[in-house]
Formats: C-alpha cells, sequence, structure tokens
C-alpha cells in the first residue's frame, strides 16, 4: 500500500473535531477546539498539565521470510502528518470588532527508506528536525498569520526472535513566548490533529490489537502513548500501519456512501446531513463565513439529491445469509420450541444490556421482520416495536433493533 492509498482514512483522523456542527464560529463548542492529535509546546503542556507535547507509538514488524515474499532487507517509511493553526483576521465584523477565526493548514514531513536495523542500538536514534514556518498573508482585507513550530521526529528499533520493534516519537520544542496558561496562543504553537502512516518493506506490520500467540507478549509490551497504532489498506499485505489519535479498529474503511467530511469522523453521516438541513438561510450564511471547509459542508448537503441522502440511511457491512441459506424474510429460528419466522411476535428481554435502549425496550412487544446469519451461523432476529408510532416507517426503511434468540420470548398472535 502507498501513502496515497491510506490518505482517506488519515484525513478522517487528520480532521476530526476540526469544526463541529453548527459550524459557526459563534457555537459554544467551538470555541475551545483542537481536542484530536494535540502535540503542544514542551513550555506549555508542563507548566499547564494539560496537552501531551510529545506522541510516542511503539509496533512490532515481522521481518521472516514466511511474512513476505520478499528477500529485500527490510525497510520502512514514515509521514507524520498535523495541522498547522493560521489565524485568519478580518478587518472588521458586523459590529466592528475585529473577526478571527483559526484555519487548518496540512503539513505532511516524509522520512523514505529507513532501515530499522541499523538502528538496533539506543545511541543510533534517528532524529529528523521538524520546521514549520511562520508566514503572514493579506489579501482583501484579510490577514492569516502563523506562528513557527519546531521540534523532533525520532526514530528507533529493537530486534526480539523474528521481530523487529519499532518506536516513533514526535516532539514540539517550540519556544513558547506567549502567557503559559493562554491554551489558544499555545494552539497556534502546536501540531494538531497529529498522526502517523507507515509503509513497510521485506516485512509485515504485526496487529497490536489481535497478534499471534508468539507475538502477544511483546506486542502488549509495545508502548503507546498519545498515539493509536491500527493497521490499514489488506488485511493480505499488513504493509501499512496508521498511528491514530483515536481508538480505531484494524483496517477501518470509510462507508462508501459517505460524501465527504463531517469531521465527526464518529458520528454518523446522515444525522449531521439532516441537522445541516435544519439551518436557517441565516444560520447557514454564518457557517459558510466561518470556514471554507465548513461552507464545503453546508453546499454539498444543499445540492444533495434523495437518493443520496436515501443511501446514507445504512447499510450491513457483514455477509450475512450465505448463498446456501435463505434470505433473511424467508429463515427462521426455534425459540423456546416455537418456529420463529417474519411476521412473529415477541417480547424483548434484552440479557447484554448494550445500551439505555436495552431497559427501555424490556418487556415490550414487538414483530419479527428478518432472522439474520452471520459467516459464524450466529443468530440475530430483527423486530420492530408493536407500539412504535414509526414502526411502519422503520420497517419500510430497514431501521431494526436485532436481538439474538436467547432475548426473546415468543408471543401468541393477537
Amino acid at each position: 500500500m502507498s501513502f496515497e492509498a491510506a490518505a482517506r482514512i488519515a484525513d478522517a483522523v487528520l480532521y476530526e473535531g476540526y469544526l463541529l456542527y453548527p459550524y459557526r464560529a459563534t457555537a459554544t463548542k467551538n470555541r475551545v477546539r483542537w481536542q484530536f492529535g494535540v502535540v503542544a509546546p514542551r513550555q506549555y503542556s508542563e507548566a499547564t498539565e494539560s496537552d501531551p507535547w510529545f506522541l510516542h507509538t511503539e509496533f512490532l514488524l515481522d521481518c521472516s521470510r514466511s511474512a513476505t515474499v520478499s528477500a529485500e532487507r527490510p525497510a520502512i517509511d514514515v509521514r507524520l502528518r498535523c495541522l498547522q493553526l493560521q489565524s485568519r483576521t478580518n478587518e472588521t465584523g458586523s459590529q466592528g470588532e475585529p473577526l478571527v477565526w483559526d484555519e487548518g493548514i496540512e503539513r505532511t514531513i516524509d522520512v523514505s527508506d529507513v532501515r530499522p536495523d541499523a538502528l538496533l542500538d539506543i545511541n543510533r536514534e534517528r532524529s529528523i528536525p521538524i520546521r514549520l514556518d511562520a508566514g503572514l498573508d493579506v489579501d482583501d482585507g484579510v490577514e492569516r498569520t502563523r506562528l513557527p513550530i519546531g521540534g523532533w521526529l525520532r526514530i528507533g528499533a529493537e530486534r526480539v526472535d523474528r521481530f523487529m520493534k519499532v518506536r516513533v516519537r514526535v516532539e514540539n520544542v517550540t519556544a513558547n513566548t506567549a502567557d503559559l496558561a493562554d491554551r489558544d496562543q499555545a494552539m497556534r504553537r502546536s501540531m494538531v490533529g497529529t498522526h502517523l502512516i507507515v509503509v513497510a518493506r521485506g516485512a509485515k506490520f504485526v496487529s497490536l490489537i489481535d497478534p499471534p500467540a508468539d507475538a502477544a507478549p511483546l506486542a502488549a509490551s509495545c508502548v503507546n502513548l498519545h498515539a493509536w497504532p491500527v493497521l490499514v489498506g489488506s488485511p493480505d499485505r499488513r504493509d501499512t500501519l496508521l498511528a491514530a489519535p483515536i481508538i480505531l479498529y484494524d483496517f477501518p474503511a470509510i462507508a462508501p456512501e459517505s460524501r465527504g467530511d463531517l469531521f465527526d469522523g464518529t458520528e454518523i453521516d446522515e444525522i449531521l446531513s439532516l441537522r445541516v438541513m435544519t439551518l436557517t438561510p441565516r444560520e447557514k450564511q454564518e457557517a459558510r463565513a466561518t470556514d471554507l471547509r465548513a461552507a464545503a459542508i453546508v453546499d454539498r448537503v444543499d445540492a444533495m439529491s434523495g437518493e443520496e441522502m436515501a443511501a446514507l440511511h445504512g447499510a450491513w457491512r457483514e455477509l450475512l445469509n450465505p448463498a446456501d441459506t435463505p434470505a433473511p424474510e424467508d429463515s427462521s429460528v426455534e425459540i423456546a420450541g416455537v418456529h420463529v419466522c417474519r411476521g412473529s411476535r415477541v417480547r424483548l428481554d434484552p440479557r447484554r444490556r448494550a445500551d439505555p435502549i436495552d431497559l427501555l425496550v424490556r418487556g415490550r412487544a414487538a414483530r419479527v421482520q428478518g432472522v439474520y446469519r452471520d459467516l459464524e451461523d450466529r443468530v440475530h432476529v430483527a423486530v420492530v416495536l408493536d407500539d412504535d408510532p414509526a414502526g411502519d416507517l422503520h420497517a419500510s426503511y430497514g431501521r431494526f433493533m436485532y436481538y439474538g434468540p436467547e432475548e426473546l420470548v415468543p408471543l401468541e398472535d393477537a
């Protein structure tokens, strides 16, 4: 895999929390920004004991011949990505006051062809300077100011049997000349949304979430601070790793229905899009004026077709009811000696207590919409509540609640 192939996942990480709905500067939740992947100046971090001044990740490479068809010497390419904040000041606001807003400018630092076996001695750790330059741009009465950021990207390694443990550390040692307690000023000297993409050649990455048995103790020894390394790309290749500032599973993917960034990567596109539709024309105008990326969101949602909106409603990604089994609407399962299928009535008795909804629906009657089976032959019964005023609508859209057979009690039809 290449850096470019991992870029869409990485972009979702880079802009996580960049600007939240309703995408306006006046919104309370957009007044305290930059919560993910902040690598702040060390001086500020140690004075306030808040945002960290470093990111530290450790991961494993399987360097055995059986792990790769390539006989080349193991090597990695490392890409550091972050946002450098740019303070935008308009000449005057609607009341004659200066309008200040921090935009994010993408920054990338590449380190190519790193040979981990050349770094086995801790004293041979490779250190690459990080320099993000200051800048001042003036265009049509708008000033954009960037403050300098300095730091280090450090790479080291150690060998354990057939594995190589690699460590990468990102540090911000920018001199903080402003008030040490002023977070807004500190953020303008910080790397934001900071993450790493690492591509391997001549070796394969080992999952730290689900390592093979012989690598489990070594995987557990990996130290990760302010970073969460996961595999991305093809499970067969295992040649690309993302060290993210948020928790992800291995091989994360962007839903194909998603039409673009909404900056709430863990939220639901449909809900956020519907919320954007509820904004008044004046609120949309303010969102567009807040940030170019916010303007793009509003424009994109305004232009969405009914088919595009319907596609956001949801999809089941697992392969259910394989070809040699009946379709969900024709399938059935036996519960307490009763044949349960589409149209059967059941009482809900949730056992897993997965969320508060389980408490609210306990004891309520529902009608079965289908019986699903996954590749491990686990059964998932889809139901719609009898007393849900929107039950018919949910059924027509396929918005079901799913429970295991052990959580259902068959009822006689009225």
